[in-house]
């Protein structure tokens, strides 16, 4: 889909809730399949849920161990297990891929629940890996995985054969600390959310570096340590300031639009469930609940294909969904551009 001239942003409302405790425990991602699905990783097994809070059952197993060798590889873990887990993408037949920091591999489902394969080894080289993280397919299913602590971006084909790789250890261009996001838009182009250099830095295919944007702080445009990140067809970026408790919007030439802070109401599961637990009502009836609706410890940030936002709320055991309105313009259907632009209301 090729990148709008201009958009005309109407607003970016809050839409709903989805989720409750014990059903979705430390959501960390969320990846979108056929007939409305949404697959939430978590600390627990992959939950299977939609927009309307239906439990749809999981994928994986929760391992409370794992056994290395004295270089640091994994041993043994059983199959299907996850250790850490930190993103999960789907490919076009619906099968996900999900990086687990701690087994230093990308582990295989169907979109019915099969483990299929998994493959990643602890290293240095070429194709090993140390802490993946974010991870991204291509319009040819390659699939990109951030090597976190290699500090440094690797492209695979989806069967884990290597390809290619950039980055290094660094505060320069086309370098890393400690990278953990990944996205891809619909050119082709990569975009790296670098953690400890709270930047986000966008690149080539082949990681020639394009540009960057962001400092280390608190204001609009800064980061305090970003993690996941994501593009939508308008060529948007979205970048989960960790740190902050935010997601930040971003223009596709890297100008700060908005922030998201945290709208959340009450799930109708979490109603349900509430109103069984009188003490628990009572408490609510007390309660300051101006930071009830905020967002706590966000560590990603997806948009699927109706331009609904979705952030996994990490310690609140919930998903806040926004829904985008924004329109397309052309060059005939506006001014051009402004030296000193200043949005005045109408």
């Amino acid at each position: 889909m090729p990148q709008p001239y201009a958009l005309l942003r109407a607003g970016f409302p809050y839409l709903k809730t989805v989720g409750v405790k014990n059903v979705i425990d430390d959501p960390l991602d969320v990846a979108f399949g056929g007939d409305g699905r949404v697959y939430v990783l978590g600390a627990a097994p992959i939950r299977i849920t939609n927009i309307d809070h239906e439990d749809l059952g999981t994928i994986g197993q929760r391992v409370s161990s794992v056994e290395y060798g004295s270089n640091g590889d994994v041993i043994s873990v059983d199959e299907g297990g996850l250790f850490m887990p930190v993103q999960v993408v789907l490919d076009g037949e619906d099968n996900l891929y999900v990086t687990d920091e701690a087994c230093h591999m990308v582990s295989i489902f169907s979109k019915g629940g099969d483990f299929l394969d998994r493959w990643g080894e602890y290293g240095t080289e070429d194709g090993q890996l140390n802490r993946p993280s974010g991870l991204a397919f291509d319009a040819d299913e390659n699939i990109y995985v951030v090597d976190t602590m290699n500090h440094r971006v690797q492209q695979f084909t989806k069967d884990g054969r290597y390809l290619n790789s950039w980055g290094s250890f660094g505060t320069g261009e086309g370098e890393f600390n400690m990278p953990w996001g990944v996205a891809i838009d619909d050119d082709g182009d990569v975009y790296v959310s670098d953690w400890r250099n709270d930047r986000v830095q966008k690149f080539t295919p082949d990681g020639e570096f394009i540009f960057e944007f962001g400092s280390t702080g608190t204001g609009r445009g800064e980061f305090v340590r970003p993690a996941g990140l994501t593009v939508d067809h308008d060529f948007d970026i979205y970048v989960c300031d960790w740190g902050n408790n935010r997601i930040q919007l971003f223009t596709p030439e890297g100008r700060y639009v908005q922030q998201f802070t945290g709208d959340a109401t009450l799930s109708e599961p979490a109603i349900a469930a509430m109103r069984t637990r009188l003490r628990t009502v009572r408490l609510r009836t007390m309660a300051d609940l101006e930071t009830e609706k905020m967002f706590r410890g966000p560590r990603s940030v997806r948009v699927d294909e109706n331009a609904l936002m979705w952030v996994p709320d990490f310690e609140s055991y919930r998903l806040q969904v926004y829904r985008k309105e924004a329109f397309h313009l052309e060059p005939h259907q506006l001014a051009p551009p402004l030296k000193a632009p200043s949005l005045q209301p109408n």
